[in-house]
C-alpha cells in the first residue's frame, strides 16, 4: 500500500476498552494491553507504507525481539484510551519504537519495544526492502523511565509446567504469538498479585521461535521484588520475562 495520505511520524489512535479484555476485577489485561500497543504500532506502519502485507512482498515481516512496559495504572472496561507512537531509531533490519497510553489527558503506560526485519522464507533477520526516510525519527523521545535490556537468568530455578504449542497460540507469522507466551507465565502468577495491580513493570526478550507441537518447559525464579519466568525448548532459551512488583 502506499504512504497514507494522512500519515505523520507522531501517530494517536483511540481505543475502547471492551470486556472480554478485562480481568474479573474490571481491568484491562497485561495480554491485551500489549496487544493494543502492538495493534497501534502496526496501524503505524500500514500509514507509513511498511506494513505486514507490504513486506510480505519481500517474504518480510516485523518481529518483536524486546518489551519493557512500565504501569503506572491500569485502564478499565469501558475507559477509552489514547494510545500514541513513534519510532526511536530505524536502522536496516532493527527499529526501536516508542508507546504511550493516556486515559484524559494523563499517562498511564509506557513502553519501549525491540522489533526486528524477519525473512518469513528464510527464518532469519534481513535488511528492510521498503523505503523508510519519510519517517521523522525521535532518538531522545523515550516513552519508559528504563529501556529494554537482557534479561539475566539465574542459574537455580524451578520448572513449574511443561506444555505443547498448540494451533491458538500461532500468529499469521506461523510461529507462536508473542503475547501468547506472556499468558502462559501470567496463568502461573498468584492470581492475587494480578488482581490487586501489584505489577509495576514487566520485559520481555523473545529469543528463538516456537512453532506448531513444540513441547516447551516454563520456569520460575521467585525473588523479593521480582519473578523472572523463562521458556525453552530442548534446553535452549526461547523466551524470558521479568516481573517486577510495586
Amino acid at each position: 500500500m502506499p504512504i497514507d495520505s494522512n500519515f505523520t511520524s507522531i501517530l494517536s489512535k483511540d481505543w475502547e476498552i471492551n470486556f472480554t479484555q478485562c480481568t474479573p476485577n474490571g481491568y484491562l489485561k497485561y495480554t491485551d494491553l500489549c496487544n493494543l500497543l502492538q495493534l497501534t504500532a502496526a496501524t503505524h506502519s500500514e500509514v507509513g507504507g511498511i506494513s505486514f502485507s507490504d513486506m510480505q512482498e519481500f517474504n518480510q515481516a516485523w518481529v518483536l525481539s524486546r518489551m519493557r512496559v512500565e504501569i503506572l495504572e491500569l485502564p478499565k472496561w469501558r475507559d477509552v484510551v489514547t494510545v500514541k507512537t513513534w519510532i526511536n531509531s530505524l536502522e536496516n533490519s532493527r527499529s526501536v519504537r516508542a508507546l504511550e497510553m493516556y486515559v484524559n489527558g494523563k499517562k498511564i503506560i509506557g513502553s519501549e519495544t525491540f522489533w526486528a526485519v524477519f525473512n518469513t522464507k528464510a527464518r532469519r533477520p534481513e535488511p528492510l526492502a521498503l523505503p523508510y526516510e519519510h519517517f521523522e525519527l525521535y532518538p531522545e523521545n523515550r516513552a519508559t523511565e528504563l529501556g529494554f535490556s537482557k534479561i539475566n537468568l539465574p542459574q537455580e530455578k524451578e520448572i513449574i509446567f511443561e506444555r505443547t504449542v498448540s494451533l491458538s497460540d500461532l500468529d499469521i507469522v506461523n510461529h507462536a504469538n508473542n503475547v501468547k507466551y506472556l499468558e502462559w507465565c501470567l496463568d502461573l502468577v498468584d492470581e492475587n498479585k494480578i488482581l490487586s495491580q501489584q505489577v509495576k513493570s514487566f520485559e520481555m526478550n523473545f529469543l528463538k521461535e516456537l512453532s506448531l507441537k513444540d513441547k516447551v518447559i516454563i520456569h520460575e525464579c521467585i525473588n523479593e521484588n521480582d519473578v523472572v519466568f523463562s521458556i525453552t525448548k530442548e534446553d535452549k532459551t526461547c523466551f524470558a520475562l521479568q516481573l517486577n512488583w510495586k
